[in-house]
């Protein structure tokens, strides 16, 4: 297998993690709402509806895929994207919320 093949493949098998991570609806809430803006693990369980153990669940499995990145700063964990392909994943997805209908 050349190098390049060895390089596709690893950008494929990156890809495919990704895509598999993006496929729950919590985490894609979470993401949208981290889309642009470094949040709280508070503001997060606002804007989502969703109990605090299950946003830190979320955001613990995309942290372990290198998807987002936290920092702590006093009590609060500030989670962030650094996948630079999720923003442009997101545009692609056509994401309604209640507010929204």
């Amino acid at each position: 297998m050349s190098d390049q093949n060895a390089t596709s493949r690893a950008t494929l098998e990156r890809a495919a993690a990704v895509i598999k991570c993006l496929g729950h609806p919590l985490r894609l809430l979470l993401l949208q709402a981290l889309n642009g803006a470094e949040r709280t693990v508070s503001e997060l369980q606002d804007l989502s509806g969703a109990k605090q153990a299950s946003v830190s669940r979320q955001l613990a499995i995309m942290r372990g895929k290198d998807i987002v990145n936290c920092r702590r700063e006093g009590l609060h964990v500030y989670y962030w994207i650094v996948e630079p392909r999720v923003s442009s994943i997101l545009d692609c997805i056509d994401i309604h919320t209640d507010s929204e209908d």
